[in-house]
């Protein structure tokens, strides 16, 4: 089972994040700055606004100050060859295949529901138990833990203990939460995105799929893939929005009709009793 916990965190994530973002547009030093937040001459509230009106404008490089860690266990190999492909602001140990060697030839594996539902749990199953069946003969014959491994699957599991700043943790959930997203790093970035919500909830806000109102706010995808998606109804795609502006830029915007007018002046809206 997929076990996400957030271990630690920078101390005030808030504190540290206004701090860097002052520093970068105030006259004041650091150690003033500092000195007005002890003394509440800058309080909770104007430092939160003050972060939210900076994060608006895309100045990220602030972010990468606040860090968070995570305990991942429960997850597959498949996972971890996707996982360590985030190389910036992430730091990983991995539980390693050359230095555990599995006892008895029983390993921990993950199962996909969709194989389940195919019918064909227990045809892999079988697979793996004659693996691990192997992979006990091999260790008993000497070969090295870092040999044998080479019979593991992908399902096997593995262990994280991962450093990871907010603007990398921001960049991870923009395409892992997306629906797109394999299921299982779908899952770890929701759990970890539950993580940071229940700590620091002002900044857990912003981890969103990057078509999120508080990210882009439309998809990038293909269009195909846009349609498909079971959120793409309430989130626009790009090209929509390219052909509206291009509209606008030409003057080709159909103008409001009579009709139009009188739907926006109606009291009630069409074939209903009630008042808004």
């Amino acid at each position: 089972m997929i076990q996400v916990t957030l271990l630690s965190h920078t101390p005030d994530p808030m504190r540290s994040l206004y701090m860097a973002y002052r520093t970068c547009y105030s006259t004041l030093t650091p150690q003033q700055v500092a000195r007005r937040i002890e003394d509440d001459r800058i309080t909770g509230a104007q430092m939160r606004q003050f972060i939210e009106e900076r994060l608006k404008t895309g100045h990220a490089s602030p972010l990468e100050q606040v860090a968070f860690e995570f305990g991942i266990s429960g997850v597959s190999r498949a996972f971890s060859h996707q996982f360590v492909r985030h190389r910036v602001g992430i730091s990983f140990e991995q539980q390693s295949q050359r230095y555990v060697t599995y006892k008895e030839g029983e390993f921990p594996y993950t199962v996909p529901e969709s194989v389940k539902k195919a019918g064909m749990a227990d045809r892999m199953e079988a697979l793996f138990g004659d693996a691990g069946a192997l992979y006990e003969e091999m260790v008993a014959a000497g070969v090295p833990a870092e040999d044998a491994r080479f019979l593991l699957p992908n399902a096997t599991n593995t262990n994280f203990k991962i450093t990871v700043n907010f603007q990398a943790l921001l960049h991870i959930c923009d395409l892992r939460l997306c629906t797109r997203a394999q299921w299982e790093f779908r899952r770890v970035a929701a759990l970890m995105r539950a993580e940071v919500v229940r700590a620091v909830p002002e900044l857990g806000k912003y981890l969103q799929p990057k078509c999120g109102e508080l990210r882009m706010g439309y998809c990038d995808e293909s269009v195909a893939d846009w349609e498909a998606c079971p959120i793409g109804r309430v989130r626009p795609h790009k090209d929509a929005l390219f052909r509206l502006y291009d509209q606008y830029r030409k003057g080709e915007l159909a103008p409001l009709r009579d009709e139009d007018w009188a739907a926006i002046e109606e009291k009630e809206p069409a074939g209903s009793s009630e008042p808004y």
